[in-house]
């Protein structure tokens, strides 16, 4: 991803450094015990992960966008000057947004699925949630099942809007 996003080499290799270097001890009974090389990338306390997390998520903006090129997701539109959402990114949080039908759906878990291939990162499905405005609860049952995660039982409250209401 680095390399697509047109990072030197030299770079590149310097994060590579960074976290392929890194060791661990840990104590048992109050001693440490030998150090050894942790197997799965970075832990959320390293100062790196938030800058490359952010770089990983490139990739799941870039297979959004290749989803609505080639027509495969429908983008919401807002507000008077009809302006498309498709995804919204916070720190380690993502929102997507699209009529609710099952087939759009499907399309978000396929982009997901490919996200966690290429990316080794995992979508935890129990802190994953869907919501609908003016849709049957069935519906959205049924689109919940395909994402396998829960529908919003709860009214949200953001940027001062309520959502989960028609």
């Amino acid at each position: 991803m680095l390399q697509r996003l047109g990072f030197y080499e030299l770079w590149i290799d310097q994060v590579r450094a960074c976290l392929e270097s890194s060791s661990i001890s840990v104590l048992v009974n109050g001693s440490p015990t030998r150090e050894f090389k942790p197997r799965r990338g970075l832990r959320q306390e390293d100062h790196l992960a938030s800058f490359l997390f952010l770089i990983v998520a490139e990739g799941l903006a870039g297979v959004v966008r290749k989803a609505l090129e080639k027509e495969l997701l429908e983008s919401f539109t807002v507000g008077e000057k009809l302006v498309k959402v498709n995804m919204l990114q916070y720190s380690d949080d993502a929102l997507f947004f699209c009529k609710v039908n099952p087939q759009s759906v499907f399309v978000i878990k396929v982009m997901l699925n490919c996200f966690e291939l290429t990316s080794g990162l995992k979508v935890n499905s129990l802190k994953s949630f869907i919501g609908g405005v003016g849709c049957s609860q069935h519906l959205l049952q049924c689109c919940a099942s395909i994402l396998n995660c829960e529908v919003m039982k709860i009214l949200l409250r953001t940027w001062g809007c309520l959502l989960g209401v028609s």
